[in-house]
């Protein structure tokens, strides 16, 4: 019995995740992905000094949100050189802080956005609490200004309803623990996304192989779904 040969189709998926909620959608996303054939170079942001998760007091909480909020940058280690080759796209995935890309996407664009990014297609992957447009806006921004083309983005929100999931997250990123508190946990009671999500980002993977195979357009794929956007 012969094997599967690869139909040549190349993805770089460049991903920054603190707490695993990015890296547990994109491993998915692959998984789905190399299902179809296709061909997908992993490359994670590290920053170059350690990050605390969680932050671990109220204080020190309130204090990095505001930082996040003004677009603080983290720096981070140089990306392979693999990353310059030839590729059919790039996926681009992080988690919003404060209403913004993270610090290491950010510190990404700065350093490498024009060598990188310039005549590429980018799909972008948003992993939120639920506050995402203008994460997304001010990536579209940047990623334009750097000359990328851009695919409908994939944005999957924590399904938890507001306002416990506001709350349970930052009592998460606090050091607490509020999916064991009697109360919030009626309402709260897991930090993160869930399985059914984690299955959806399979799924995505699968549809992305499955049009690059067939030569179909990517900006046709619906990534809205219920499970993606609660």
């Amino acid at each position: 019995m012969e094997d599967k040969q690869t139909n040549n189709r190349r993805i770089l998926l460049i991903y920054f995740s603190l707490s695993s909620q990015t890296k547990n959608l994109v491993h998915a996303l692959m998984d789905g992905l190399r299902e179809q054939q296709v061909e997908v170079l992993e490359e994670r942001l590290e920053p170059d000094e350690t990050l605390r998760f969680p932050i671990g007091s109220i204080t020190a909480t309130v204090s990095i949100m505001l930082q996040t909020f003004f677009r603080k940058r983290v720096k981070i280690k140089p990306v392979s050189q693999h990353c310059f080759n030839h590729f059919d796209f790039i996926i681009l995935a992080g988690p919003t802080w404060s209403y913004n890309p993270s610090g290491a996407v950010l510190s990404l664009l700065d350093r490498d956005g024009a060598k990188l990014f310039n005549g590429k297609v980018v799909l972008p992957l948003i992993s939120c609490r639920g506050y995402w447009r203008m994460h997304w806006y001010g990536l579209k921004r940047l990623l334009k200004k750097n000359g990328a083309s851009l695919l409908n983005p994939i944005i999957f929100s924590h399904p938890t309803s507001e306002p416990w999931r506001t709350i349970g997250v930052f009592l998460k990123l606090a050091g607490k623990t509020p999916e064991k508190n009697s109360f919030i946990s009626r309402y709260y009671r897991k930090y993160g996304h869930n399985r059914k999500q984690i299955k959806e980002a399979h799924h995505f993977g699968t549809m992305i192989g499955d049009a690059l195979n067939r030569d179909l357009d990517l900006n046709t794929l619906d990534f809205k779904t219920k499970i993606a956007l609660p």
